[in-house]
């Protein structure tokens, strides 16, 4: 399943363009200077990851709770179909967003985030990417689900870190270039998103009914009384 999370950065980084893009592009890089402007963009990446990877921690420890409690594979179903009935009915879902709950904190991210777009610092562009990893984001609230759906923190973390990680490379194109795969091909891609949400929710509701297909859909483990009690005695 850390496979999905990649691809969901990949794909899903052409959606960030629209989202975080004019913020990549507004980074105050040395641009006079090139291997000090790479490290300012790999220090602004560093602080997406984190914040992605403390989310991603979160909502892993919550899902190791469903795990204790035999609740992982219908926690997995509940996600897959959730992915699906987002994209199938995003409006119903728009105005349940997360951001409207949350919209004085998003205020303040956004204005300190202003403020350190103005700065220059040897921390400034890793608060940037600290930030900015907070922003509302309909592809990072489906990546939240994924980490939601695995057993531990520390897959709940790789996780997120993962999607992060496939961010990087389309984030960092429009740094350089300003903008990046424009016209058909942009569009083009932006339609697959949809569908790549579809099929990755499909996958974790395969995984979640335990078909005993290796890899996609293993089988629920399942522990009896007797198993539980001399595992806790050792």
């Amino acid at each position: 399943m850390f496979l999905s999370a990649i691809l969901f950065g990949l794909l899903g980084s052409f959606h960030c363009i629209g989202m975080c893009g004019p913020i990549a592009f507004m980074l105050p890089v040395d641009r006079h200077k090139p291997v000090k402007k790479f490290f300012q963009i790999l220090s602004y990446h560093f602080g997406r990851l984190f914040t992605y990877s403390l989310i991603g921690l979160l909502f892993g420890f919550l899902g190791k709770g469903f795990y204790f409690f035999g609740f992982q594979q219908q926690l997995s179903i509940l996600v897959g179909i959730t992915m699906v009935l987002v994209i199938l009915f995003p409006k119903i879902f728009q105005k349940l967003s997360f951001a409207k709950s949350i919209s004085k904190i998003i205020f303040k991210v956004k204005n300190n985030l202003g403020k350190e777009l103005k700065k220059k610092g040897n921390d400034t562009f890793f608060t940037i990417g600290f930030l900015n990893g907070f922003l509302p984001c309909g592809l990072v609230y489906m990546a939240i689900f994924g980490a939601l759906a695995t057993s531990n923190a520390f897959a709940g973390s790789l996780y997120m870190f993962l999607f992060g990680l496939g961010t990087i490379p389309l984030m960092t194109a429009v740094v350089y270039a300003g903008s990046f795969a424009k016209g058909n091909a942009r569009k083009n891609i932006q339609k697959a998103i949809p569908v790549l949400v579809i099929c990755i929710g499909l996958l974790f509701i395969l995984r979640g009914l335990g078909l005993g297909i290796p890899f996609v859909s293993p089988l629920e483990p399942v522990l009896n009384a007797t198993e539980i009690t001399v595992n806790g005695c050792h």
